[in-house]
C-alpha cells in the first residue's frame, strides 16, 4: 500500500509531554518498531493521567515516522470532539466520521480519523465508505466490548487499546484474547505524589445491600437499587452525608437510576440546598447550560445517572457523592476519577461512598496489580470482596446523639457472637440470645423514663441498633433471607414494647404493695 508523509505544523505549538508519558510513549514506539504490523498492544494510565494527550502524540509521531494513517474508535460522541480537539493541538489534521459523514470522498486530505465505533461498523458494513492507508488503530476505553466488531476490518493494523482499566466488562471476553501485551503506566499514588492528581478523603457508611439482584452485565439492576436508595433511610442517610464532608462544596453526585436522581433532587431542595438533575433525556441545549450552571457555581451541586462517568471534566468539583453500589471496577474507577482533577487552589477532593464501593474494591488510590487483573481476571473478579462479607465486618456504634437519651445507661455494647457461642454451648436455644438482647434494651429504656410512654419513645430510637443485632443474629444461624431478618426486627421491638409495659406493671404493683 503506497504511503505519503504527511505535513506537520510547527513543533513550536506541540503540547509538551511529562516524564512519566514520555517513558510510556517510548515503550509503546518500542513494540511499535520491533513487532509486526499487526500486532495488538493494551496501554494503561489512570484516569486523569492524560491518556488523550499520550495517544495524540503518538498519532503525530506515528504519522511523520511511518508515513500512513491513524484511525482513532471511541464510544462517546463527546470523547470523539475532544480526541478531535486535542489532536487539533498536536498539529495532525483529522475529521470526525460522525452520524451526519455519509461518504470520505475527502479523506485524502486528512491524516487521521476519529469516528463512533457504531458509526464507523454501519458505514463500512453499508460499503459506503473504505479507509485507504491506516496503519494504526487506537482504541479509546478499550475495556468496552464495543470495539471488537470492527477488528476485523483493521486485522492487518497495528492495534493500539488505551484504559484506566484492562478488564473487559464483559468478563466472559476477556481483554487477553484481543491484546497480547499491555504496558502499565504510572499509578494513582504516584501520579498523586508527583502533583499530576488530586489527593483523596475517602468518607464510607455502611449500606445493606442484600436487597439489591445482579442483572445479566454483573450489576446490580437499576430496579432493585432504585428499591433502596429512594428510601427515606438511604436519602436521609445521604443528606446527612453531605451536611458532615461536603457542604459548601462543589458536589457530584452519581446514582443508578433516574427515578433515585430525581429523587435526590427533591430531598436536596427541601433541605434547602441548590441542586440539578440530568440524565440521558435532557436536550443537548439543557445539558449544555446545567452544565454551564455546574461550572460557574462555587457550591454547585449535581446530581446524575453515570453519563458523566466519561467524556466529563470539571476539575473544580471538589466531592464525589458514589450514592450506588457498583460489581464495576471500570465503573467505580471513573466516577471517582472525576473529581481527581488538579487546579491551584485544589490538591484535594473528598469521597462519598454509600454503596460499600470501597470495602469491595479498596481505597481509590491503593495499588493495582494491573498485570494479574489482564492475565488473570478470572481470578481477579472471583476474589473481590462479597456483599455478605462486607456486612458482616460492619460495626454500628450508637450516634453520640442517641446514647444523650440515655444518661444513666454507661454500657452501649451487645456481643451477639460472643452471646451465640455461649449460648450454644450450654446446649440453650439460639433464640435466648435474642432473649438477652430485649432484656439489655428494656433495661436502657426503664432506667432513664419517668414512665411507660417516656420508655417506648427511648425504643423508637433504638431501631437501628436493633436492625443490626438482627443482622448479626441472623448471621450465627445461618438465615440471612430478608423476610426472615424482617419478621425478627418486627418481632423483636413487639417483645421489646411488651416488656417494658410489663416491668413497668411490676415497678407500679411493687410501689403499691411498699405503700400498703
Amino acid at each position: 500500500m503506497k504511503s505519503r508523509v504527511m505535513t506537520m505544523k510547527k513543533e513550536s505549538k506541540i503540547k509538551s509531554l511529562y516524564d512519566y508519558q514520555e517513558r510510556d510513549l517510548g515503550a509503546i514506539f518500542d513494540r511499535i518498531n520491533n513487532q509486526k504490523d499487526d500486532y495488538n498492544l493494551l496501554y494503561q494510565l489512570p484516569t486523569g493521567g492524560g491518556k488523550t494527550v499520550v495517544f495524540s502524540e503518538i498519532v503525530r509521531r506515528y504519522i511523520r515516522e511511518k508515513g500512513k494513517k491513524v484511525v482513532i474508535l471511541t464510544h462517546r460522541i463527546e470523547l470523539c470532539k475532544q480526541t478531535s480537539k486535542m489532536l487539533n493541538g498536536f498539529g495532525v489534521k483529522n475529521k470526525v466520521i460522525n452520524s451526519k459523514v455519509k461518504e470520505l470522498d475527502d479523506q485524502k486530505d486528512y491524516e487521521c480519523f476519529v469516528a463512533m465505533v457504531e458509526t464507523l461498523n454501519n458505514r463500512i458494513q453499508d460499503d459506503k465508505l473504505e479507509l485507504d492507508d491506516i496503519g494504526l488503530v487506537i482504541i479509546d476505553e478499550a475495556h468496552y466490548n464495543s470495539f471488537r466488531k470492527l477488528f476485523k476490518y483493521f486485522d492487518h493494523c497495528f492495534m493500539l487499546g488505551v484504559t484506566a482499566t484492562p478488564l473487559s466488562s464483559n468478563f466472559k471476553l476477556p481483554m487477553k484474547d484481543n491484546y497480547r501485551e499491555l504496558i502499565v503506566g504510572n499509578s494513582i499514588t504516584s501520579l498523586v505524589e508527583k502533583g499530576f492528581l488530586a489527593q483523596a478523603v475517602t468518607h464510607t457508611y455502611d449500606v445493606g445491600l442484600s436487597g439489591l439482584t445482579i442483572g445479566m452485565n454483573g450489576d446490580y439492576t437499576v430496579k432493585s437499587s432504585e428499591k433502596l436508595y429512594t428510601a427515606t433511610t438511604m436519602q436521609d442517610k445521604l443528606i446527612q452525608s453531605y451536611n458532615e464532608v461536603a457542604k459548601g462544596k462543589k458536589t457530584l453526585i452519581f446514582n443508578n437510576g433516574i427515578r433515585t436522581s430525581i429523587e435526590v433532587e427533591d430531598t436536596f431542595r427541601r433541605a434547602g440546598i441548590e441542586i440539578r438533575h440530568l440524565d440521558n433525556t435532557n436536550t443537548k441545549e439543557e445539558r449544555k447550560e446545567i452544565l454551564r450552571w455546574f461550572k460557574e457555581k462555587p457550591d454547585a451541586v449535581l446530581t446524575s445517572v453515570s453519563i458523566l462517568t466519561t467524556g466529563f471534566d470539571e476539575p473544580s468539583v471538589e466531592c464525589i457523592v458514589l450514592n450506588r453500589a457498583t460489581k464495576s471496577l471500570t465503573l467505580y474507577y471513573q466516577m471517582i476519577g472525576r473529581g481527581s482533577r488538579v487546579l491551584k487552589d485544589k490538591k484535594e477532593f473528598q469521597i462519598i461512598d454509600l454503596g460499600n464501593n470501597v470495602a469491595r474494591f479498596g481505597l481509590w488510590n491503593e495499588p493495582v496489580d494491573w498485570q494479574q487483573v489482564f492475565r488473570s481476571p478470572d481470578f481477579y473478579v472471583e476474589n473481590i470482596v462479597s456483599d455478605e462479607e462486607i456486612e458482616r465486618n460492619f460495626v454500628y456504634t450508637l450516634p453520640d446523639s442517641t446514647k444523650a437519651e440515655f444518661p444513666n445507661t454507661t454500657e452501649f455494647t451487645f456481643d451477639i457472637k460472643g452471646a451465640y457461642k455461649r449460648i450454644t454451648k450450654e446446649n440453650r436455644k439460639s433464640k435466648d440470645v435474642l432473649d438477652e438482647s430485649i432484656a439489655q434494651h428494656v433495661q436502657w429504656c426503664v432506667e432513664n423514663s419517668e414512665d411507660v410512654f417516656d420508655a417506648r419513645i427511648l425504643a423508637k430510637l433504638l431501631k437501628e441498633d436493633i436492625k443490626d443485632r438482627i443482622r448479626r443474629y441472623a448471621y450465627c444461624i445461618i438465615n440471612n433471607t430478608n423476610n426472615y431478618k424482617d419478621w425478627l426486627e418486627e418481632d423483636y421491638y413487639r417483645r421489646l414494647r411488651m416488656s417494658i409495659q410489663q416491668e413497668f406493671a411490676g415497678i407500679e404493683a411493687a410501689a403499691e404493695s411498699d405503700s400498703e
